[in-house]
């Protein structure tokens, strides 16, 4: 339905939609969210598969949301190795960030992610009022920024700055889906911070074998070989890998027999198994009537303003009921980090999970991460 993002004749419909279509102002219908829904399910599916699973816990009112997001998050992620030089990576990034304007001013471009993002950010002006998803719009271009920010696959300076990288990307995915309930409490954000810290650091974990291994070369328009879309990298935090004593060309030639490489992911993936420590204490302690046990650092800022209403041990445990959903992607962080273990942190020995819907199906229950 959606060739090279070019329109699909689904969407041409008589000559008067098409001049708008042109346009980009023509009204999608059903049918137009229907296609574009299906399209983002199956790009999850075979790009994203721990999201695919998460998104069917999601609040049925966030689910569109989550699933343009996600989508987009995937897309932003593979553009190192679809574009052939920075440069065109750029354009795409601004391309994104011109449909993100477009989508939210109420004319998204004939393109999937925008429409079922629009299509969800309209559903929720109608329950929540018209300023409801400023937020989202802010947190999805930081998104874009940050992406492009580390499009060039450098490595990390430092631990910390992995953490940075990782707030503003998979907490941001986190903190935009409980704003398209709409559920907007301090402490839903706060363990939506630690969780997704998490989330990011291994992301970057996972990413090691794909990303130290050559690239696939780029195909020109006859067949022929014009190049590869990027080098080997190693994104591990360089002070961590000093500390260890890793070198990157170890790892680009010796992969997982690089001196170092096992200590150097187990001081990273210890890190983001703290952060899932600390967001297990504090939702436990919270269901208990408790507080988090910490401050939030991000509270007061633009984005993560609140009502002055003290939050009540009720309020607290009816958000988290409400929002649980979104907390499952602890869940998935925790059996890769698991797994990790069981393989002495050899990221290149990390295999696929059978028992992951189990661990969802089972944290669901009894509501835990």
């Amino acid at each position: 339905m959606y060739p090279n993002r070019a329109l699909g004749s689904g969407f041409r419909q008589g000559s008067r939609r098409a001049h708008a279509l042109r346009r980009g102002l023509a009204t999608t219908s059903e049918r137009d969210v229907a296609e574009a829904r299906k399209y983002c399910l199956n790009q999850l599916r075979r790009g994203d598969y721990e999201a695919y699973l998460v998104r069917h816990f999601i609040p049925r009112s966030a689910q569109d949301a989550y699933d343009a997001l996600r989508t987009l998050n995937l897309e932003l992620a593979r553009l190192p190795e679809t574009v052939s030089n920075p440069a065109i990576g750029r354009f795409r990034m601004q391309f994104w960030r011109d449909t993100v304007t477009s989508t939210f001013a109420g004319h998204p471009p004939r393109e999937p992610i925008s429409i079922l993002l629009h299509s969800a950010v309209t559903s929720l002006a109608a329950r929540a009022g018209s300023g409801s998803a400023s937020s989202v719009k802010f947190w999805l271009l930081r998104l874009i920024d940050t992406r492009e920010k580390h499009m060039e696959n450098k490595p990390f300076p430092s631990l910390a700055a992995l953490e940075d990288y990782a707030e503003n990307t998979y907490a941001t995915l986190m903190y935009m889906t409980l704003a398209m309930m709409p559920l907007r409490s301090v402490h839903m954000d706060h363990l939506a911070s630690h969780i997704g810290k998490a989330c990011g650091i291994v992301a970057t974990l996972r990413g090691i074998p794909v990303l130290a291994g050559p690239s696939q070369p780029v195909q020109g328009p006859l067949g022929s070989s014009v190049g590869n879309t990027r080098s080997p990298a190693l994104l591990l935090p360089l002070d961590i890998m000093t500390e260890c004593g890793l070198k990157e060309e170890d790892v680009f030639r010796r992969g997982p027999h690089a001196e170092g490489l096992q200590d150097a992911v187990f001081r990273v993936a210890t890190r983001a198994n703290d952060h899932l420590i600390t967001a297990r204490e504090m939702l436990k302690n919270m269901q208990l009537g408790g507080g988090p046990g910490h401050h939030y650092e991000h509270q007061g800022e633009p984005e993560h303003a609140y009502s002055n209403t003290p939050h009540s041990p009720e309020g607290t445990q009816g958000d988290i009921q409400r929002g649980f959903g979104v907390l499952l992607e602890a869940v998935a962080a925790g059996d890769y980090l698991q797994r990790l273990e069981g393989v002495n942190f050899d990221p290149f020995k990390v295999r696929s999970s059978w028992k992951l819907p189990w661990g969802l199906w089972k944290a669901l229950r009894r509501h835990e991460i």
